[in-house]
């Protein structure tokens, strides 16, 4: 079983900003490291699913004609919308309904280890459905989830059942990892 919604919930309980997003020079890095990681200048339209509060957003959003976040947690979107005004910041609780606009690029930062095998399976045939031609982008942490599954176990199986793409590590740090997907036949 994934991670449940009164977990994520929790972890916004005291703060809008529980992993310091803003101030952290980690996260700063890790932010500019997911930039230098596309592999095209301009996008025409972006989702991230566990968009959090809209922090990596600010990086990836002049990239893009559309930006759209998805995440659980009420705080973090609402947040997101203040964050980042001209972008759509939607309330998820995945698995649910994505929005199915024409994207060309995917972020999965730091979320596939909050979901369950099962999940992270259904991601993968979503993605393969409507945005086969999607780059797609998955920052993993490195180190101990306190979670069902640890950050490189999630990106495996999530990578193995997304066979429509082809992924390569671009970045690789002691904490993090990045990753980038093409569809197959671009690679």
């Amino acid at each position: 079983m994934g991670v449940g919604l009164e977990h994520l919930n929790a972890l916004y309980a005291d703060s809008a900003d529980p992993w310091n997003f803003a101030e952290s020079s980690y996260e700063q890095d890790k932010f500019t490291a997911t930039r230098a990681a596309l592999s095209r200048p301009r996008y025409e339209g972006a989702f991230e699913l566990g968009c959090g509060n809209g922090q990596l957003a600010r990086h990836l959003a002049p990239l893009c004609n559309t930006y759209t976040g998805m995440d659980a947690v009420e705080v973090a979107v609402e947040t997101a919308r203040r964050t980042l005004p001209q972008a759509c910041f939607l309330q998820g609780f995945y698995p649910c309904a994505l929005p199915k606009y024409a994207f060309d690029l995917l972020i999965l930062s730091e979320i596939l280890y909050f979901l369950d095998p099962s999940a992270l399976k259904t991601l993968a045939r979503d993605i393969a459905t409507f945005w086969s031609r999607a780059e797609v982008i998955c920052v993993t942490y490195l180190g101990q989830t306190g979670h069902g599954l640890q950050g490189q176990e999630a990106l495996q199986i999530f990578t193995a059942a997304l066979d429509t793409h082809a992924f390569e590590a671009v970045t690789r740090t002691e904490g993090y990892r990045i990753d980038r997907g093409v569809p197959e036949d671009a690679s």
